[in-house]
């Protein structure tokens, strides 16, 4: 049955490849995209869709624990993406894949991804939730915030209309302008609530794959909030060039779980920026995204 009735509905049948005939080892399959208000494929779809695409060569008690990709060449909407799937290993507990994501006339994505058993035993520990945090109910959504704007701005009707998730910001969004008090302090630290859209029927890969998916909408932002920059910035530019990601716990994204972010350098026109993602107090998830990040100089007085 199709999902897409719903955002999430479709973003969940996007992320439903389909293997080609016959492609056993290695492993082909395809997939379609989701608009997006660039004209070109969201970086987050594509990582996703990697972590789909090798889950289908892991054994079922497995469950994605580790992914780092690089980006290679913007992806095209009106293409089919590929993914080719290599087993390098499976170990007594891991299992190791690449994929390669690409249309017929260019490398888009290349991942190397870990897949664990679950239930391993081990140390543990982990860097504690902030507390007295405002409740994401009583916030007002991206979705809300933009809109008013829908009819003039693509990125606005993006997220009014077509976003699978619901963000709610807890510092002040920058959807809608730099914010003045974090360049001011040298700051990028932010924090955010964000579930999907309604609800779908997925298993826990899918459920790690929809927070890939959904996180690469807020890994840029500590770099632009703490540079006095917003997505309406005239003539910005920017774009994911690698990602990490790792997964610690069981993820339900229908519900709220709470990105806490920062960005800690930026040079050569990259910045790095990272994140801890909490759902019902615990650490489930953190994850590094190197993007670059670039404005045109002011013209030259006269």
């Amino acid at each position: 049955m199709s999902n897409q009735n719903t955002t999430v509905g479709a973003a969940v049948d996007v992320l439903s490849l389909h293997m080609e005939e016959g492609a056993n080892d290695p492993l082909h399959l395809t997939g379609s995209s989701l608009p997006f208000p660039t004209g070109r494929i969201y970086g987050g779809q594509i990582m996703a869709q990697s972590i789909m695409a090798a889950s289908w060569s892991v054994p079922k008690d497995r469950v994605p624990n580790s992914v780092h990709g690089y980006y290679l060449r913007t992806g095209l909407l009106d293409q089919d993406v590929r993914f080719d799937v290599q087993n390098l290993r499976d170990g007594r507990s891991y299992s190791t894949r690449m994929v390669d994501a690409s249309q017929p006339d260019r490398a888009i994505l290349k991942v190397m991804l870990s897949f664990q058993e679950t239930g391993q035993e081990g140390v543990k520990y982990a860097d504690p939730m902030p507390v007295g945090l405002p409740d994401p109910e009583g916030l007002t959504s991206a979705r809300e915030l933009m809109a008013p704007y829908a009819a003039d701005s693509a990125f606005a009707a993006y997220y009014a209309e077509q976003s699978p998730f619901d963000i709610r910001h807890i510092t002040p969004t920058i959807m809608l302008g730099p914010d003045q008090t974090s360049q001011e302090a040298d700051s990028g630290r932010q924090m955010v609530w964000m579930r999907t859209n309604g609800r779908a029927r997925m298993n826990q890969t899918m459920q790690r794959a929809m927070l890939a998916l959904g996180c690469d909408q807020l890994m840029m932002e500590p770099a632009l909030r703490r540079t006095g920059l917003s997505i309406s910035t005239p003539g910005i530019s920017y774009a994911s060039i690698d990602h990490s990601m790792w997964w610690y716990e069981d993820i339900d994204m229908s519900d709220w779980v709470l990105f806490v972010q920062d960005t800690s350098v930026a040079d050569h026109g990259r910045a790095l920026c990272s994140a801890k993602v909490y759902q019902r107090g615990e650490l489930v998830s953190a994850m590094a995204q190197e993007a670059m990040i670039r404005v045109p100089k002011p013209a030259a007085a006269d």
